[in-house]
């Protein structure tokens, strides 16, 4: 079913009640954009949304992209503090098959060597059928931190972001081959599971 050749499809979905009504302009979508822009070396396109912190919403949001949109990778951005509100780790876990607690200790991690209040985020990642679901948070700069995680003063990983495991965990489930700009993060994969670079 999956070609070498398939493009990745990622589900960008910002999850604000102020953003989603008008209130401010979204940012997470527009960073996730950019991000993915520098950070990929193999072809990807993307479905986007921008929904209220409604649990009922995310859950048929998130089905909606990995089940009719053919999703291989969904983030989220935003609604995964403390307040009352807050419900998408809620909704992303009761839309998952599989929970992968690993990417969510790992987001708190990264985020520990910049603020104390990192514990108070509950991000989660999932597995839904073919699609790997991920919570980031709302800060465009908390998402980059997140996805390429923290360098020493020469560019070198202290804290490996959680983008480096992804390309690997969707082979895994079945999705296309992804590869990425070295520079921006560096995808890890073992050595039986890698291919010749692309244009190599």
């Amino acid at each position: 079913m999956t070609t070498t050749d398939e493009s990745l499809v990622i589900g960008l979905v910002s999850i604000s009640d102020r953003a989603s009504s008008g209130v401010y302009q979204d940012q997470g979508v527009p960073a996730l954009e950019a991000w993915f822009t520098a950070a990929l070396a193999s072809p990807w396109r993307m479905e986007t949304r921008l929904i209220p912190d409604e649990q009922p919403v995310i859950e048929q949001t998130l089905i909606e992209l990995c089940d009719r949109a053919g999703c291989h990778l969904v983030l989220t951005t935003g609604g995964t503090g403390p307040a009352p509100r807050d419900l998408t780790p809620e909704a992303t876990l009761a839309v998952a098959h599989k929970v992968m607690p690993g990417f969510g200790e790992q987001m708190r991690q990264i985020s520990l060597h910049y603020v104390p209040t990192a514990i108070l985020s509950r991000q989660v990642g999932v597995i839904r059928g073919r699609s790997l679901i991920l919570n980031l948070p709302g800060q465009p700069k908390s998402i980059r931190e997140t996805l390429e995680g923290v360098k020493d003063a020469d560019g070198r990983p202290v804290v490996h972001g959680i983008f480096a495991a992804v390309p690997y965990c969707i082979d895994l489930i079945g999705g296309p081959y992804v590869e990425t700009v070295d520079a921006v993060v560096k995808a890890f994969r073992p050595k039986s599971a890698l291919r010749q670079k692309l244009g190599g």
